[in-house]
């Protein structure tokens, strides 16, 4: 069995929408055990990925460009740990925040086009995904591969751990060897003004052990002081945000007062209005009332008036009739 032919299938079914992954994989063990049992044994083996890698999946299939510029900020990140240069590392800093709130969007947007949402705990993965691409050559071969089946995490100190994170990982790109430290020229041992070498004083080799720290390793070294310049390039930005949040808190106090002001003169020309309001529903109940009596008053005017012309009417014809 080749791992080439494992990993294309399996680049096939983890290109799949999350719920066609189970069917997708029993009928492709069916078909490759046609050819080869053991390929068949390896398919069926295969693991479901989790929501998250399924989703970094998807990026890989559908919006490779999006991973492809996270690899090219992470390079650009390493090669400015290695030169120590914290202006850079701020400024990549922004930058990589910036890329993974788009990435992190757009992963969602693949993801609910292919049948899945993602809950803000699962984009929460993907970004630490996308982050440990950024961070590790390796991590970024695996994302980019399309076989993530679970989630990943840097620390960006450490290498990022590829233990059981990819389907077929024999068939990764091999790594990029580290970076071999820069040799140090040999110390030649002091000497006097006779050409000599100074003897060192003897001493218990327990006590020269306690009391010469033991020198840390190149490769050690580098990474401290990789990440030393990080540190002091993340504090440096995030002073920067705290005294921009700073002055939009101070905005927002300034904000309130102004607000607060205004609630209270709307308040007072609210009870204004209420006063005014109360007044005129009290005379529309006094008008209403004095209406209804108008009415009733001049119902039985009419009415007398309509007595006194009968009576009229009658008293006319009876004068009429005398004659």
């Amino acid at each position: 069995m080749e791992d080439e032919a494992l990993a294309g299938i399996a680049g096939g079914l983890y290109a799949k929408p999350m719920e066609d992954f189970v069917a997708a994989r029993t009928a492709a063990a069916k078909d490759a055990a046609g050819l080869d049992k053991e390929l068949g044994a390896a398919v069926r083996a295969l693991p479901k990925p989790s929501v998250a890698a399924w989703a970094v999946n998807m990026l890989s299939v559908h919006r490779p460009d999006v991973l492809a510029e996270l690899a090219d900020l992470g390079g650009r990140m390493r090669e400015a740990q290695s030169s120590l240069d914290a202006g850079a590392l701020r400024e990549l800093g922004r930058e990589r925040r910036t890329l993974l709130a788009a990435a992190v969007e757009t992963a969602r947007s693949v993801a609910k086009e292919n049948g899945r949402g993602l809950s803000d705990a699962v984009a929460g993965d993907v970004e630490e995904t996308l982050r440990a691409l950024t961070a590790d050559e390796g991590a970024a071969a695996a994302v980019r591969s399309g076989r993530l089946l679970t989630a990943l995490s840097a620390d960006g100190m450490n290498t990022v751990d590829l233990e059981g994170v990819v389907a077929v990982p024999s068939a990764l790109p091999p790594a990029a060897p580290p970076a071999r430290p820069a040799a140090t020229a040999d110390r030649k041992p002091r000497t006097t003004t006779a050409g000599t070498a100074r003897a060192k004083p003897d001493r218990p080799r327990l006590e020269a052990v306690r009391q010469t720290p033991r020198p840390a390793s190149p490769p050690a070294l580098e990474k401290a002081k990789a990440a030393l310049a990080e540190a002091q390039a993340a504090e440096a930005d995030a002073a920067q945000t705290a005294r921009e949040l700073q002055d939009q808190a101070d905005q927002a106090r300034t904000d309130i007062a102004e607000l607060m002001q205004e609630a209270a003169e709307l308040r007072a020309r609210l009870r204004g209005v209420d006063e005014r309001l109360e007044r005129s529903r009290k005379m529309l109940a006094a008008t209403t009332a004095e209406a209804k009596q108008a009415v009733r008053a001049a119902d039985k005017a009419e009415r007398t008036a309509m007595l006194a012309q009968e009576r009229v009417l009658r008293l006319a014809q009876l004068q009429q009739s005398g004659h």
